[in-house]
C-alpha cells in the first residue's frame, strides 16, 4: 500500500516475528476459530518501546506520503480547486479516526495490530473482516504499483526495441514483466527482518518527487499558468476514492502507538503527522495542476518534461522503487503463513512454501496490471471499495464496540454519521471509479 512502511526503523513484525525492535520472544496462541494468532507478548505490553515524538511523527509521514500522492494533482486538476477542503476535510477524519484506534488500544492493551482490534470488537469475525480488507488494500496496492512501473520504465528507456514471438506483447509490457522477475527473488528470502532497512524507500520516493515538481515549478522550466476549475461536481465520487487512499495508513498505525516510549502522545503525532502530509499534498497539487492543466497526468511524473535531468531522476525512482517494494508489501502475508507452518516444516521448506505462495500472487497482480493499465481507476477504485473502511468505517466501528459502555451520546452519533458517510462515499465512489475503468477497458478493447 502506499505504505505498509516505517521509515528509519524495521516494519514492526512483533508478536509474529520479534517484538518492537527487538528479538524478544512471544507466546502466540491459536484460539478455534481465528484466522490469525492471538498474540500475547510476555514482558508487559509497551516493554520495548523505544520511538521518540519526532521519530514517530518521521515514521507516519513516511507512510502516508506514499503511491498516493503521484496522482494527488490530477485529482485535484479534475475535481476543481474547492476539492482542496474535501483533502483537507477527509484528511480531519483520518486523523480522528487513527485517535480512535489508539483509544481501542487504551482499552485493550492486549491488541497489538489491527486484527487484534477487530478481534477484541467483534470477535472471530472481526478479526476476518480486518484481515481480508487489509489484505485487499495491499493486493490493489501492488497492482498499482506494478501499473506504474510500466508506465514509467516506457519514458526511462523510450524506444527499447525488445521484443519476443511467442509473447503478444509491446516493448513496454516485456520490459515491466523483466523488471518484476528481477524483483521475484526477493520473496523468497529466508530473514525477513533483514530487509527492514528497505523501509527508508517509501520516504526517499517521496522527497524525490516533490522535488521534481517543486524545482520545476520554482525555475519556470514549465510556466504555472493554467487556471484551475472551481468545482466538477461529476468527478468528486471518483477522486475522494484518489484522496481517501492517499491518506489511508491506519493498517500500521497500531504498530506505531506499541512502538512509542510514550503511546500518550500518538495522538499529537496524529495531529502533526496529518498537517504535515495535507500541507505537501496541497502544495504538489496546485503546483502541477497549475503547471500541467487539463494535460496533467494521473502520475505527476509522467507528465515531468523528459528533457528535463529532475523528470529523470523521478522516473528512475518509480521504476526502482517496486524492487524494494514487493518483499515490504508480502511481509503482512508472509509471516503469518510462515508461523502457521513453524510446527509442520522445516524452515527450508517453510521458505519454499512462502516463496512460491508469493511468486503465484505476483504473477497474477503483473497479470492484472498489464491487462488493466488504468493507474487512476485502479487507485480510486482502491481507495474507495477499501481504504474507506479501513481508515473511516472499521475504526468508528471497533471503537463504538470496545468503548460503548463509556461512550458518550455525542460521540455515538458522530461515530454512527462517519460510518453512514464512509458507506455513501464508498458506494459513489466505487460505482463512479467502477464505470470509468469499465468504460477505458471497452475502449482500449475496441480500438
Amino acid at each position: 500500500m502506499q505504505g505498509v512502511e516505517l521509515a528509519a526503523a524495521p516494519p514492526r513484525i512483533a508478536c509474529e516475528s520479534f517484538v518492537e525492535g527487538e528479538n524478544k520472544v512471544c507466546q502466540c496462541e491459536c484460539d478455534a476459530g481465528m484466522t490469525e494468532p492471538t498474540l500475547q507478548a510476555v514482558e508487559e505490553e509497551n516493554a520495548g518501546g523505544n520511538s521518540s515524538f519526532a521519530h514517530a511523527v518521521i515514521n507516519m509521514v513516511a507512510m502516508l506520503t506514499g503511491l498516493g500522492q503521484l496522482s494527488i494533482p490530477y485529482a485535484l486538476e479534475n475535481g476543481g480547486w474547492s476539492s482542496a477542503f474535501l483533502l483537507i476535510g477527509l484528511g480531519m477524519v483520518c486523523a480522528y479516526t487513527s485517535h480512535l484506534l489508539a483509544k481501542c488500544l487504551d482499552k485493550r492493551p492486549r491488541s497489538r495490530s489491527y486484527t487484534d482490534i477487530g478481534q477484541e470488537a467483534y470477535g472471530s469475525k472481526g478479526r476476518i473482516i480486518a484481515a481480508t480488507f487489509m489484505y485487499l488494500e495491499i493486493f490493489f496496492a501492488l497492482v498499482s504499483l506494478t501499473i506504474s512501473l510500466h508506465d514509467n520504465l516506457s519514458l526511462v528507456f523510450p524506444g527499447t526495441p525488445i521484443s519476443a514471438r511467442w509473447a503478444h506483447m509491446s516493448s513496454s509490457q516485456l520490459m515491466t514483466v523483466i523488471a518484476v522477475l528481477i524483483a521475484l527473488p526477493s520473496l523468497w528470502l529466508r530473514d525477513l527482518s533483514s530487509i527492514s532497512f528497505l523501509s527508508s524507500a517509501g520516504i526517499i520516493l517521496s522527497i524525490i518527487i516533490f522535488a521534481s515538481v517543486a524545482l520545476t515549478a520554482i525555475f519556470g522550466w514549465v510556466r504555472s499558468d493554467h487556471e484551475i476549475p472551481a468545482l466538477r461536481i461529476r468527478n468528486i465520487p471518483m477522486i475522494s476514492g484518489l484522496y481517501v487512499f492517499s491518506l489511508s495508513g491506519h493498517i500500521i498505525f497500531p504498530d506505531l502507538y506499541k512502538s512509542m516510549k510514550d503511546p500518550s502522545k500518538f495522538t499529537k503525532v496524529t495531529i502533526v503527522s496529518y498537517t504535515l502530509v495535507a500541507a505537501l499534498y496541497m502544495a504538489l497539487a496546485f503546483m502541477g495542476a497549475r503547471m500541467f492543466g487539463p494535460d496533467v497526468s494521473s502520475q505527476i511524473t509522467l507528465s515531468l518534461p523528459s528533457h528535463l535531468v529532475m523528470a529523470k531522476v523521478a522516473q528512475w525512482a518509480i521504476v526502482l522503487t517496486p524492487m524494494t517494494k514487493y518483499v515490504l508489501e508480502f511481509a503482512p502475508l508472509a509471516i503469518p503463513l510462515d508461523r502457521r507452518l513453524a510446527g509442520s516444516m522445516s524452515s527450508c521448506a517453510r521458505t519454499a512454501v512462502r516463496g512460491t505462495v508469493g511468486s503465484v500472487v505476483l504473477v497474477v497482480i503483473l497479470v492484472l496490471a498489464l491487462s488493466v493499465p488504468y493507474f487512476e481507476y485502479v487507485l480510486s477504485l482502491t481507495g474507495s471499495l477499501v481504504s474507506i473502511f479501513i481508515s473511516v468505517v472499521l475504526p468508528c466501528g471497533f471503537y463504538t464496540k470496545i468503548c460503548w459502555p463509556s461512550l458518550s451520546k455525542p460521540l455515538f452519533v458522530l461515530n454512527v454519521l462517519l460510518i453512514g458517510f464512509g458507506c455513501v462515499l464508498a458506494v459513489f465512489g466505487t460505482i463512479s471509479s467502477s464505470k470509468s475503468l469499465i468504460k477505458s477497458i471497452q475502449g482500449h478493447t475496441s480500438s
